[in-house]
């Protein structure tokens, strides 16, 4: 099968890549600006914005399409709004999909988005969501939980989060989130363009384990969480929001009302057992094992979370190169 990867260079992309390319489908990564150095031998390059129309001459000659294009929820870059890149960007792919006869859609979505929550994130993969289902194509939606890993946008947030030993948290911290690692999400993508039995579904997937957010910001940072009420975050995120630097505005006071978690698992539909999946509290190192220099068997692990964490950490120590969300690719 030959795949249209969109996002192909992105966190989630490069993990999706390599499962495609290990099934034996012929993959097209495309992004804004494609390092091949970064993509899995085999994989061909091509350097697309999806947030502009008439796309055709690129998805043409491709069985399927597959949209992880996204900006993390905590973030809205300069000059490219959620209404832009999830939005427009998957109209203009689903719609190239269709004028050159792509089978199969996949859109990489995300949990929450039915939940009426009202956020500029959730509009837009809302709206992005029905362009799916209203196409004239073979569709499957997933709606993750948070996904981490190496070069995630969620482990980079949560230290923006906690600059300090002192974690302040709106309510204690006590929102629930069910992280999954991100090379046990993308093998279920990969099943989605294979199996047709996955055609016309949305799946909620989650990890094994429901974390409230302090237990997530402790794994990740050595402190002590201090609550601030809810009615008082409302009022500071919207004096925050005009300010770029501040990792707290109105949406995500808004997000932080919304469990982020599912009753209705869908890995069964996978035939996963979620007891077999890797787990945030365990996989990700604290920074005192960090310091420590832990090298036990999860660090050794090839493709160990933990691993791919802490080269990250060490990165943005050592300043080796510009912080970059790894997800804004196109």
């Amino acid at each position: 099968m030959d795949v249209f990867v969109a996002g192909g260079s992105g966190f989630v992309g490069r993990s999706l890549c390599r499962v495609l390319v290990d099934q034996g489908h012929d993959v097209t990564a495309a992004s804004r600006s494609p390092d091949p150095a970064e993509l899995p031998a085999g994989v061909e390059p091509v350097a697309v914005d999806v947030t502009e129309p008439d796309l055709e001459a690129v998805v043409d000659g491709h069985d399927a399409v597959v949209n992880l294009v996204a900006l993390p929820s905590h973030v809205q870059s300069r000059g490219r709004s959620h209404e832009s890149v999830h939005a427009d960007g998957t109209r203009h792919l689903v719609e190239a999909s269709e004028r050159t006869g792509v089978r199969r859609f996949v859109q990489l979505s995300g949990l929450g988005v039915e939940s009426g929550v009202e956020t500029a994130y959730f509009r837009a993969k809302r709206r992005a969501e029905r362009v799916v289902r209203e196409s004239s194509l073979e569709w499957v939606i997933y709606r993750p939980s948070v996904v981490f890993g190496d070069g995630c946008a969620f482990v980079a947030f949560l230290e923006r989060l906690a600059p300090t030993p002192i974690i302040v948290l709106p309510g204690g911290g006590r929102t629930l989130l069910q992280p999954i690692w991100v090379e046990e999400l993308t093998p279920l993508i990969a099943d989605g363009l294979a199996d047709d039995r996955h055609v016309g579904n949305a799946y909620e997937i989650g990890g094994p384990e429901a974390l409230t957010l302090a237990e997530v910001v402790t794994r990740v940072r050595d402190g002590v969480v201090v609550p601030i009420p809810m009615f008082l975050t409302g009022a500071l995120a919207a004096l925050a929001d005009p300010l770029p630097w501040i990792p707290l505005g109105r949406d995500q006071y808004r997000a932080l009302s919304l469990e982020n978690t599912t009753d209705d698992d869908a890995l069964a539909a996978f035939d996963v057992d979620p007891e077999s999946l890797r787990r945030f509290s365990a996989d990700v190192p604290s920074e005192a094992e960090i310091r420590a220099g832990a090298s036990d068997e999860r660090a050794t692990r090839e493709g160990s979370a933990k691993q791919a964490v802490s080269a990250n950490r060490e990165r943005r120590a050592s300043r080796d190169r510009p912080d970059r969300d790894p997800e804004v690719g196109p």
